[in-house]
């Protein structure tokens, strides 16, 4: 750590005090490196076990992340006891990488920040591993499952718990790796592979961002620690601050699904739905926003960087919410609300010191609610023989009561209904989206007015959801046809409740969903909380009225409820989708993005690979092949000269005596 101090202080004399450095504070935080180290014994276990652990490595996968979970409830209870600047510690376990005076520490970084992600990871990992059990109860590759199940909650563990940037690429790409595992994890089926390669190649083009930044973090500072890099990064000046900025927004894009990089996620869909719900709902597609405000110290010295984020996160809002309005597959939609939200979480981030916190309060609710109403659809799926379209559900309230009351409760949470979580979380960015750069300028109005109009959005497409799965007349073949249909359209259904070790996560996801977001709230505690990590941040009056922007939301809100109850409940649902509008057709083809990419990046860049390879083919293996080839055909040629046959050689000899007779009686002559 010294070198690499040392390095920075050569850099920028004046950013960092090398005394400012934070050490353990002793006790459970001592054995932080035992929240990675579980899951990741887990994996490795069942990895190398193979076929010998089929029938208990999924009891094996389920222990790991909840003995992680119970260390880090026994640090966070000796964090409350602690007062704000001594919950921010650092674990060394010693060098990782030396090279001169730049060095890269094996460290962990426990904070009110790294510690949130910890307990939602370890929490509703552990809730979705005990799904899993019945969930892949028939599955011959159940063990396997757990195993990259494990793999993926020791490499987001590193990620949030790392303490250099070099540290958490680590577990960024583990992520990515887990999460291109469990997508194709039915491999033989040519979607999910598909499906698999599309989120692992766009996640590799945000990662090169991620991987530039580290670099000119390296130049810059001399040293890749998370601490000293956000401490100096005002002294590094506005411009690099912002390219650095606008480095990690592109690989927040990408892992997070943010525009343009967002095409991934619904295709994502093809892995079975724990999958879903741990990895794509509530934890690795959260981690783009856990790197803009991990890295607030960055972002506080680039405002343009910021602002950047903002609108990222605002047109990603919008799209996200318009294209879950038109998607009848229930996890497709799922989907779609996931890159809205985090769109809202994004936005928060892109406000700076006053929307960080909000950020991850958001994000923390959205966790719960959101795996809430994957898990939920995988219920669903699971009474109705694996069916996704919603055009094929319809009344199953009656059949599955359990599934219908948790995902009824995430349903209220999200779309922001007081008292439950979403609106705690979410009007508080509303409010502050309004409240940005002090009223001044162009962006709180129309910021804050995106996020409001996100709340009439989401609340239509999710109430359609909900509607059009529980409620209104039955749409499944129940043995004597659908309803309203004229011949036999569907598989014959017979829903039914999901077992036990499916529907008791759901219920402790839906309880947190009803009051999580309240608790936390109370007295500003959550923010509080992350003071540490966030900073101070003042109060700014929004350009209207606050009673304004909450009537205003829960207008919006009911408006939207109504609208879908009226189209999806109350009217009958068609089995077959209607043609519909330009926009919901669309929609339906997640607004052409694509067709949009397809036509700029793949096909050029087919294009250019192609042109390469031609040239490199043409002229630099032309010219080597061709010399080869002009000796390969001489020696032919002379090859040809040697028979072997003495004749041949007598015959050579006469002719060649004959023409030098020739020659030197024509010189005579």
């Amino acid at each position: 750590m010294t070198n690499a101090l040392g390095g920075l202080a050569a850099v920028l004399p004046t950013a960092v005090d090398p005394a400012m450095a934070v050490t353990s504070a002793g006790g459970a935080i001592d054995v932080a490196w035992l929240l990675v180290a579980l899951p990741a014994l887990g994996a490795a276990v069942l990895l190398l076990a193979g076929r010998r652990s089929d029938r208990w490595g999924h009891l094996l996968g389920v222990a790991m992340p909840v003995a992680s979970f119970v260390v880090a409830a026994a640090i966070w209870v000796q964090m409350l006891g602690l007062s704000g600047a001594e919950r921010v510690a650092e674990l060394d376990l010693g060098t990782w990488l030396s090279a001169g005076t730049f060095t890269v520490d094996l460290g962990v970084r426990v904070d009110p920040l790294s510690m949130t992600f910890v307990l939602l990871v370890t929490f509703v990992g552990s809730l979705i591993h005990v799904y899993s059990i019945a969930y892949m109860e028939h599955d011959p590759n159940r063990r396997r499952f757990f195993a990259y199940l494990n793999l993926f909650v020791a490499a987001m563990l590193l990620l949030v718990l790392a303490d250099s940037y070099v540290l958490l690429f680590v577990g960024w790409e583990g992520v990515g790796l887990a999460s291109y595992l469990l997508i194709g994890f039915w491999e033989h089926e040519r979607p999910n592979a598909v499906a698999a390669k599309k989120a692992f190649v766009t996640n590799r083009v945000g990662d090169l961002g991620l991987l530039t930044a580290i670099m000119a973090m390296g130049l810059l500072f001399g040293t890749t620690d998370i601490g000293l890099v956000n401490r100096g990064a005002e002294s590094a000046g506005e411009g690099w601050a912002t390219v650095l900025g606008l480095l990690l927004l592109l690989a927040a894009c990408g892992k997070s699904a943010q525009f343009p990089l967002q095409a991934w996620l619904g295709d994502a869909m093809a892995g079975p739905t724990p999958v879903s719900a741990l990895i794509h709902a509530a934890t690795m597609v959260t981690a783009g926003v856990y790197l803009v405000v991990r890295s607030g110290g960055i972002y506080d010295a680039a405002p343009t960087a910021l602002l950047v984020v903002s609108i990222v996160g605002a047109i990603t809002l919008l799209y996200g919410a318009i294209v879950g309005c038109a998607k009848d597959d229930i996890k497709k939609t799922l989907a779609a609300s996931t890159m809205s939200q985090i769109g809202y979480m994004m936005l928060a981030a892109g406000l700076g010191p006053i929307g960080y916190a909000f950020a991850i309060f958001h994000l923390l609710t959205h966790g719960f609610f959101k795996a809430g109403l994957f898990l939920g659809a995988g219920s669903v799926m699971h009474g109705m023989n694996d069916q996704v379209d919603m055009r094929r559900f319809g009344g199953l309230a009656t059949s599955m009561k359990v599934t219908w009351v948790t995902m009824a409760l995430g349903w209220l949470a999200i779309i922001g209904v007081p008292p439950f979580s979403g609106f705690w979380s979410k009007d508080k960015i509303v409010e502050s989206a309004y409240a940005v750069a002090d009223g001044q300028g162009w962006q709180p109005w129309v910021l804050g007015t995106v996020a409001l109009v996100g709340v009439g959005i989401t609340a239509f497409y999710m109430s359609r959801l909900f509607f059009m799965t529980f409620h209104g007349t039955r749409r499944w073949d129940d043995g004597h046809g659908v309803p309203g249909d004229a011949g036999e359209t569907a598989d014959v259904q017979h829903p039914h409740e999901s077992p036990a070790l499916m529907t008791w996560p759901m219920i402790l996801l839906a309880v947190g969903s009803a009051v999580l977001g309240g608790a936390l709230a109370v007295g500003g505690a959550f923010t509080t909380w992350l003071e540490p990590v966030t900073g101070h941040a003042e109060h700014h009056e929004p350009v209207l009225p606050v009673p304004v922007i909450m009537t205003a939301t829960f207008v919006l809100l009911l408006a939207g409820a109504f609208l879908a109850w009226r189209q999806y409940a109350a009217a009958p649902v068609a089995v077959v989708p209607p043609r519909g509008s330009l926009l919901t057709r669309a929609a339906r083809r997640d607004l052409f993005q694509d067709t949009v990419n397809e036509a700029l990046l793949m096909r050029p860049g087919q294009y250019l690979t192609r042109s390469l390879v031609f040239g490199d083919r043409t002229v630099v293996d032309g010219a080597v092949t061709g010399v080869a080839a002009g000796t390969a055909g001489s020696g032919e040629l002379l090859r040809r000269l040697q028979t072997g046959f003495v004749r041949s050689y007598a015959l050579q000899m006469v002719v060649g005596i004959v023409a030098l007779v020739a020659v030197v009686l024509a010189v005579r002559i």
